[in-house]
């Protein structure tokens, strides 16, 4: 079996406790963090809409590299957080893309839900919503805190 847990900063903690719980000792584990290319694309050019004006980079290592090595540092705190020998991939560029081009080949694709623990429709973000309609894999969505109870769901009115 191979597994694929994506890692996402502020809730990848409860993503490796379920892989950790769940997931059999002999699967092949791959932990995937991956960076928007969109963020560090405005974040390195801050100075775009400006009527032509930049203003040079500053010192010091640049946004992409930052984002590197964040990424790097999640990723093996994910693997200590497992306690079992994991692959370690960080991937850069058009997340959703990347999420489902990473998943090929797994049996099972591990994610958190977005955001604040909510049962309401939009439970998922932009791109866990479009990873989870298009995974060509079994897929386990997580919450990333203990869920609220059915009295703070939102139901719709033919259901109440």
């Amino acid at each position: 079996m191979r597994v694929l847990v994506w890692i996402v900063e502020g809730s990848w903690e409860r993503c490796v406790d379920r892989a950790r719980e769940l997931v059999p000792a002999e699967a092949e584990i791959t932990l995937l963090h991956v960076s928007s290319s969109d963020v560090e694309e405005m974040a390195a050019h801050p100075g775009h809409g400006l009527m032509g004006r930049h203003h040079p980079a500053p010192p010091g290592p640049t946004v992409p590299e930052i984002s590197e090595a964040e990424a790097w540092s999640l990723l093996r705190a994910a693997r200590d957080r497992l306690g079992r020998p994991a692959e370690l991939v960080a991937r850069r560029g058009r997340v959703e893309r990347e999420v489902l081009e990473a998943c090929e080949g797994s049996d099972l694709l591990v994610l958190a839900r977005d955001g604040k623990p909510r049962r309401e429709p939009k439970s998922l973000g932009r791109f866990s919503r479009f990873v989870v309609d298009h995974a060509g894999c079994a897929v386990l969505v997580v919450w990333p805190a203990p869920p609220p109870g059915l009295e703070a769901m939102h139901w719709p009115p033919h259901l109440r």
